[in-house]
């Protein structure tokens, strides 16, 4: 069970002012804590010159999300970064998008024997960012940078 602060500063990601006011909002799946989900409103805020969701706000959808199931799963001892990351936007964002991140148990206990065997892990993520109609607005894919810590 992760402590309270770390469950705070999960929720507090909310606040964070690029997320605050792109209309941002994540929130974190009770029955599966290896799952992390996005959301945004098209707002004046967030639209573009053609009246949908600007390209940066989707991106900024599923930028930290990887790096962050990983990092709570590994623990203190590793170092998790973004490496790279490419964007297709697919489609005009209209109305509400969602993005689900989610890196499966046997995933991260397969970087984790890797890091602690030495190795740096760069492993690679896809996410898919969608409309509340089913369709695939941008499909995001993450290279993160995964090792041990130095003693």
């Amino acid at each position: 069970m992760a402590s309270l602060k770390k469950r705070l500063a999960m929720r507090l990601v909310n606040l964070y002012p690029p997320f605050l006011g792109a209309g941002i909002r994540v929130t974190y799946p009770k029955d599966d804590p290896f799952a992390i989900v996005v959301r945004m409103k098209l707002t004046f805020y967030n639209r573009n010159l053609f009246g949908t969701h600007f390209g940066g706000s989707l991106y900024a959808m599923a930028d930290p999300f990887f790096v962050f199931i990983l990092t709570k799963h590994l623990g203190p001892g590793y170092l998790v970064w973004d490496k790279k990351a490419t964007v297709e936007f697919l489609k005009p964002g209209r109305g509400r998008v969602t993005g689900r991140y989610r890196v499966p148990p046997v995933e991260i206990a397969r970087v984790k024997a890797l890091a602690d065997a030495g190795e740096t892990v760069e492993p690679v993520y896809v996410a898919e960012i969608t409309s509340d109609a089913g369709e695939v607005v941008a499909r995001v894919t993450k290279t993160l940078w995964v090792r041990m810590k130095a003693v």
